[in-house]
Protein backbone atom coordinates (compact mmCIF):
# COMPACT_ATOMS: atom_id res chain seq x y z
CA UNK A 1 0.00 0.00 0.00
CA UNK A 2 1.31 3.43 -0.91
CA UNK A 3 1.78 6.15 1.66
CA UNK A 4 -0.47 9.20 1.31
CA UNK A 5 -0.48 12.78 2.53
CA UNK A 6 -3.93 13.11 4.11
CA UNK A 7 -5.12 16.61 4.99
CA UNK A 8 -8.19 17.61 6.93
CA UNK A 9 -10.40 20.61 7.40
CA UNK A 10 -11.28 21.16 11.08
CA UNK A 11 -14.67 22.78 11.78
CA UNK A 12 -17.44 20.37 10.85
CA UNK A 13 -14.92 17.75 9.70
CA UNK A 14 -12.69 16.86 12.64
CA UNK A 15 -14.74 18.80 15.19
CA UNK A 16 -18.49 18.49 15.75
CA UNK A 17 -20.86 21.07 17.28
CA UNK A 18 -19.65 23.97 15.15
CA UNK A 19 -19.79 25.00 11.50
CA UNK A 20 -17.26 27.84 11.79
CA UNK A 21 -15.37 28.28 15.07
CA UNK A 22 -15.13 32.04 14.56
CA UNK A 23 -18.93 32.29 14.52
CA UNK A 24 -19.19 30.05 17.57
CA UNK A 25 -16.84 32.30 19.56
CA UNK A 26 -18.41 35.54 18.38
CA UNK A 27 -21.78 34.26 19.57
CA UNK A 28 -20.38 33.14 22.93
CA UNK A 29 -18.50 36.41 23.50
CA UNK A 30 -21.55 38.42 22.34
CA UNK A 31 -19.76 40.77 19.97
CA UNK A 32 -21.64 43.29 17.86
CA UNK A 33 -23.27 41.44 14.91
CA UNK A 34 -23.30 44.55 12.73
CA UNK A 35 -19.57 45.13 13.21
CA UNK A 36 -18.91 41.47 12.46
CA UNK A 37 -20.88 41.69 9.23
CA UNK A 38 -19.12 44.89 8.25
CA UNK A 39 -15.66 43.33 8.47
CA UNK A 40 -16.86 40.19 6.68
CA UNK A 41 -18.32 42.29 3.87
CA UNK A 42 -15.08 44.29 3.63
CA UNK A 43 -13.12 41.07 3.14
CA UNK A 44 -15.40 39.63 0.46
CA UNK A 45 -15.34 43.02 -1.30
CA UNK A 46 -11.52 42.79 -1.27
CA UNK A 47 -11.21 45.97 0.81
CA UNK A 48 -9.16 44.20 3.51
CA UNK A 49 -6.95 41.10 3.52
CA UNK A 50 -7.75 37.82 5.23
CA UNK A 51 -5.16 38.61 7.92
CA UNK A 52 -6.75 42.01 8.53
CA UNK A 53 -10.19 40.43 8.78
CA UNK A 54 -8.89 37.92 11.34
CA UNK A 55 -7.22 40.67 13.35
CA UNK A 56 -10.36 42.83 13.36
CA UNK A 57 -12.38 39.88 14.64
CA UNK A 58 -9.85 39.17 17.38
CA UNK A 59 -9.78 42.88 18.30
CA UNK A 60 -13.51 42.61 18.96
CA UNK A 61 -12.78 39.81 21.43
CA UNK A 62 -9.90 41.74 22.97
CA UNK A 63 -12.19 44.68 23.75
CA UNK A 64 -14.14 42.22 25.92
CA UNK A 65 -10.95 41.40 27.86
CA UNK A 66 -11.04 37.75 26.81
CA UNK A 67 -8.44 35.33 28.20
CA UNK A 68 -7.38 31.90 27.02
CA UNK A 69 -9.31 30.40 29.93
CA UNK A 70 -12.45 32.20 28.80
CA UNK A 71 -12.09 30.89 25.26
CA UNK A 72 -11.51 27.33 26.43
CA UNK A 73 -14.63 27.62 28.58
CA UNK A 74 -16.66 28.85 25.62
CA UNK A 75 -15.45 25.86 23.62
CA UNK A 76 -16.32 23.28 26.28
CA UNK A 77 -19.23 21.87 24.20
CA UNK A 78 -16.91 21.05 21.28
CA UNK A 79 -16.36 17.36 20.68
CA UNK A 80 -14.31 15.40 18.19
CA UNK A 81 -16.43 14.22 15.29
CA UNK A 82 -17.80 10.74 15.92
CA UNK A 83 -15.03 8.21 15.25
CA UNK A 84 -12.42 10.92 14.67
CA UNK A 85 -9.86 9.60 17.15
CA UNK A 86 -10.19 6.07 15.81
CA UNK A 87 -9.89 7.26 12.20
CA UNK A 88 -6.88 9.49 12.84
CA UNK A 89 -5.04 6.82 14.81
CA UNK A 90 -5.76 4.20 12.16
CA UNK A 91 -4.40 6.42 9.38
CA UNK A 92 -1.37 7.43 11.45
CA UNK A 93 -0.61 3.82 12.40
CA UNK A 94 -0.88 2.81 8.72
CA UNK A 95 2.05 5.12 7.96
CA UNK A 96 0.20 7.93 6.25
CA UNK A 97 1.27 11.54 6.85
CA UNK A 98 -1.48 13.67 8.36
CA UNK A 99 -1.95 17.41 7.95
CA UNK A 100 -4.48 20.17 8.57
CA UNK A 101 -5.44 22.97 6.20
CA UNK A 102 -8.15 25.03 7.83
CA UNK A 103 -9.43 28.49 8.69
CA UNK A 104 -10.14 27.29 12.22
CA UNK A 105 -8.20 28.22 15.37
CA UNK A 106 -5.51 26.28 17.21
CA UNK A 107 -7.48 26.65 20.44
CA UNK A 108 -10.30 24.56 18.95
CA UNK A 109 -7.86 21.70 18.37
CA UNK A 110 -6.51 22.17 21.90
CA UNK A 111 -10.03 21.67 23.24
CA UNK A 112 -11.13 18.74 21.07
CA UNK A 113 -7.81 16.95 20.45
CA UNK A 114 -5.30 17.64 23.26
CA UNK A 115 -2.69 15.40 21.57
CA UNK A 116 -3.12 16.86 18.06
CA UNK A 117 0.53 17.90 17.79
CA UNK A 118 1.62 14.25 17.92
CA UNK A 119 -0.74 13.24 15.10
CA UNK A 120 -0.28 15.93 12.47
CA UNK A 121 3.01 16.56 10.64
CA UNK A 122 2.06 20.03 9.36
CA UNK A 123 -0.78 22.30 10.45
CA UNK A 124 -1.93 25.36 8.53
CA UNK A 125 -4.58 27.26 10.51
CA UNK A 126 -4.97 30.42 12.59
CA UNK A 127 -3.01 30.72 15.84
CA UNK A 128 -4.12 32.98 18.69
CA UNK A 129 -1.48 34.98 20.58
CA UNK A 130 -1.64 35.42 24.37
CA UNK A 131 0.58 37.30 26.82
CA UNK A 132 2.12 35.82 29.97
CA UNK A 133 -1.16 36.34 31.82
CA UNK A 134 -3.02 34.44 29.05
CA UNK A 135 -4.82 37.58 27.95
CA UNK A 136 -5.62 37.53 24.24
CA UNK A 137 -3.31 39.83 22.28
CA UNK A 138 -3.71 39.00 18.60
CA UNK A 139 -3.72 36.35 15.90
CA UNK A 140 -1.19 34.88 13.50
CA UNK A 141 -3.42 34.36 10.50
CA UNK A 142 -3.04 31.46 8.12
CA UNK A 143 -2.12 32.13 4.52
CA UNK A 144 -4.12 29.09 3.44
CA UNK A 145 -7.86 29.51 3.82
CA UNK A 146 -10.72 29.64 1.29
CA UNK A 147 -9.31 29.85 -2.27
CA UNK A 148 -5.76 29.59 -0.90
CA UNK A 149 -6.31 26.18 0.66
CA UNK A 150 -5.09 24.73 -2.62
CA UNK A 151 -1.83 26.67 -2.15
CA UNK A 152 -1.62 25.14 1.30
CA UNK A 153 -1.83 21.65 -0.13
CA UNK A 154 0.86 22.45 -2.69
CA UNK A 155 3.12 23.77 0.07
CA UNK A 156 2.49 20.82 2.36
CA UNK A 157 3.17 18.38 -0.47
CA UNK A 158 6.42 20.23 -1.24
CA UNK A 159 7.54 20.08 2.40
CA UNK A 160 6.78 16.38 2.75
CA UNK A 161 7.91 15.30 -0.71
CA UNK A 162 4.57 13.96 -1.88
CA UNK A 163 3.28 14.22 -5.43
CA UNK A 164 -0.13 15.88 -5.59
CA UNK A 165 -1.51 12.62 -6.97
CA UNK A 166 -0.67 11.05 -3.59
CA UNK A 167 -2.61 13.61 -1.57
CA UNK A 168 -6.05 13.33 0.04
CA UNK A 169 -8.23 16.15 1.35
CA UNK A 170 -11.30 15.77 3.55
CA UNK A 171 -13.61 18.75 4.08
CA UNK A 172 -17.21 19.79 4.48
CA UNK A 173 -17.92 23.31 3.20
CA UNK A 174 -17.59 25.90 0.42
CA UNK A 175 -14.12 27.02 1.53
CA UNK A 176 -12.83 23.50 0.77
CA UNK A 177 -13.70 23.61 -2.93
CA UNK A 178 -10.37 24.89 -4.26
CA UNK A 179 -8.31 22.30 -2.43
CA UNK A 180 -10.77 19.52 -3.28
CA UNK A 181 -10.27 20.31 -6.96
CA UNK A 182 -6.48 19.95 -6.57
CA UNK A 183 -6.09 16.92 -4.31
CA UNK A 184 -5.39 13.50 -5.77
CA UNK A 185 -8.44 12.28 -3.85
CA UNK A 186 -11.03 14.61 -2.37
CA UNK A 187 -13.68 13.48 0.10
CA UNK A 188 -16.72 15.58 0.99
CA UNK A 189 -17.60 14.47 4.52
CA UNK A 190 -20.59 15.74 6.52
CA UNK A 191 -21.04 17.98 3.50
CA UNK A 192 -22.82 21.35 3.73
CA UNK A 193 -21.98 22.67 0.26
CA UNK A 194 -23.61 21.55 -2.97
CA UNK A 195 -20.59 22.83 -4.91
CA UNK A 196 -18.16 20.81 -2.79
CA UNK A 197 -20.30 17.72 -3.27
CA UNK A 198 -20.13 18.22 -7.03
CA UNK A 199 -16.35 18.68 -7.26
CA UNK A 200 -15.33 16.05 -4.69
CA UNK A 201 -14.28 12.61 -5.91
CA UNK A 202 -16.27 10.91 -3.17
CA UNK A 203 -19.14 12.06 -0.94
CA UNK A 204 -19.31 10.26 2.41
CA UNK A 205 -22.67 10.69 4.12
CA UNK A 206 -23.17 10.70 7.86
CA UNK A 207 -21.06 12.04 10.70
CA UNK A 208 -18.85 9.07 11.59
CA UNK A 209 -15.33 9.89 10.39
CA UNK A 210 -14.43 6.20 10.34
CA UNK A 211 -16.54 6.03 7.18
CA UNK A 212 -13.66 7.58 5.20
CA UNK A 213 -11.30 4.72 6.03
CA UNK A 214 -12.44 2.26 3.31
CA UNK A 215 -12.18 5.03 0.70
CA UNK A 216 -8.62 5.84 1.72
CA UNK A 217 -7.60 2.20 1.98
CA UNK A 218 -8.83 1.63 -1.55
CA UNK A 219 -6.88 4.66 -2.80
CA UNK A 220 -3.73 3.46 -1.04
CA UNK A 221 -3.95 0.10 -2.82
CA UNK A 222 -3.93 1.74 -6.25
CA UNK A 223 -0.65 2.36 -8.07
Amino acid sequence: MRQLLICFDVDGTLIDDTVFIWQTLHDAIATDPEERRAWEKAFWNKEITYAEWAQHDVDMWRRKGVTRRDLMQYLTPLRPMCGANDALNALHDAGHVLGIISGSLDIALDRAFPDWKTLFRHVFLNHLIFNEQDVLMGVRATSYDIDHKADGLREMARRTGFALTDTVFIGDHFNDVSVAELAGLSIAFNCKSDLLARVADVVVDGTDLRSILPVIRNAARQD
